[in-house]
Formats: structure tokens, sequence, C-alpha cells
């Protein structure tokens, strides 16, 4: 039923408007990083571990989070929209399942998001003529990190959008948050804000290292607030009036 679910998420958003906003934004991090890049190219002297840390100083603290605000929101006023929460609350599935499939949903946008970023960051440097090895694996593991640090954004920005109405109050939350993450990182808290563990997870700051307390605390960390925001959302769905 699980898999019926997220087809179904999927299916809504055929034809969305909101891939616009996953072409179009992460351009525009990646040209301002990039142009930092050259500007500043006598002190960023680590070549495409420079050039991540510029884009992503923009992309994983602002254009990220709207993404994912935007994600989030688009996905929920759907069933907003023409009273469809109704019709979708009384479906003869857990409501468990029901979150499940969205935040899955919107995790999959996010991956996409990490894939796309990535290959800007490969166009980008190419462009510039950067001569250095290209750090694949550093890559995909950041990728994948970051997607999953954004998925615990997802689902808390998932159980704000589930109760606001406004389109653009849970996305303005969002970019908050990912400031906030900022904020986080600079006190070595990154490791346990929910809105720093995406940029946290993609090294946007020392990319260079691994996280110093190695991976797995990470994972943990993250299963644990994907867990709690899914069982929050799942318990207000059940319980609240939309």
């Amino acid at each position: 039923m699980l898999l019926r679910l997220i087809r179904a998420e999927q299916i809504k958003l055929k034809r969305s408007p909101i891939w616009i906003a996953f072409i179009l934004m992460p351009i525009v991090p990646a040209v301002l990083g990039t142009i930092n890049y050259l500007g500043n190219i006598e002190i960023l002297d680590s070549e495409w571990y420079s050039l991540w840390t510029q884009h992503t100083i923009f992309t994983s603290y602002f254009f990220l989070p709207i993404m994912i605000g935007i994600y989030c929101a688009y996905i929920m006023r759907l069933e907003q929209n023409n009273h469809n929460w109704n019709r979708t609350l009384t479906m003869p599935v857990p409501k468990s399942e029901i979150f499940l499939a969205k935040l899955i949903t919107v995790t999959f946008m996010i991956l996409i998001s990490e894939i796309w970023i990535g290959a800007l960051l490969i166009i980008s440097g190419k462009l510039i003529g950067m001569t250095a090895a290209l750090p694949f694996k550093d890559i995909i593991i950041w990728c994948l990190f970051g997607s999953l640090g954004g998925m615990v954004m997802a689902a808390a920005q998932l159980v704000i959008s589930m109760f606001i109405k406004s389109f653009a109050l849970p996305i303005g939350i969002s970019l908050v948050g990912g400031i906030s993450g900022l904020v986080f990182l600079a006190k070595n808290l990154g490791h346990i804000w929910p809105y720093s563990l995406m940029a946290y997870g993609m090294n946007s700051n020392s990319p260079q290292q691994m996280l110093e307390s190695g991976y797995i605390p990470f994972v943990l960390i993250c299963i644990v607030y994907i867990a709690l925001f899914s069982i929050a959302g799942s318990v207000l769905m059940s319980r609240k009036e939309l």
C-alpha cells in the first residue's frame, strides 16, 4: 500500500510548476559561488574542495532550505485544496503511511536536487578550467548525506505545512531554519540541530575532512529525528481536524 501511496504522490506532482524551482534555483548559488571562488582564488587553493565550499555556503543555508520549504508546502497544499484532506484521511490505510509517502516523495526530490547541485559543481569547475582530479567519490558522499539531512528538514517542514494553510509562511520558516543551522554549526552544535544536519552532512564548511565524530552517529541522529517527526506528523494527522 505504501508503494501505491508514493505512486499517487508522484502522479500529483506530474507537470507541476515546482520543477521550475528545482531546475533554476540551484543555478543561482552555483553562479554566485563560482564568482566568489574566482574572486578569492589566491586564498582558496584547494580547487574542487574550495569551489564546493563556495557553492554550498549559499546552497545549504539559503537556497536548499527554501526549495525544501517549497516542496513540502506544495505537497501539503495539494491536500488542502478542494478539501482533499477529507478524501485522503478516509482511505483505509494507516496515517503513518500517508505521512511517510509524502516524506519519501519529498526526499526523492531532495536527492535529485543534490545530484543536480553536484552536476553544477562539475560543470562550473570544468568551465573555469580546473585541472585537479575530480573527487567524484566525495561528491557522492556529500550529496547522499546532504539528502539524509535534508530528509530531517523535510519531515519537520511537512508537519509545519500540514497546519499552516499559507503557502509562503512555511517556506519562510524553512529559510529561517536554514539560517539558524548556520548559527548552530558556528557553535559546534550542528550535529544535534535538525536544521543544521543537511549542511553538516554536505560538509559545506570543511569538505576535505570527514565528520570528526564519524558518519554513523550522524546517520543515527538523522534516523531519530525522522522517526520523531514522522510519529508526530502521523499522530497529529490522526487527531487533528484538517
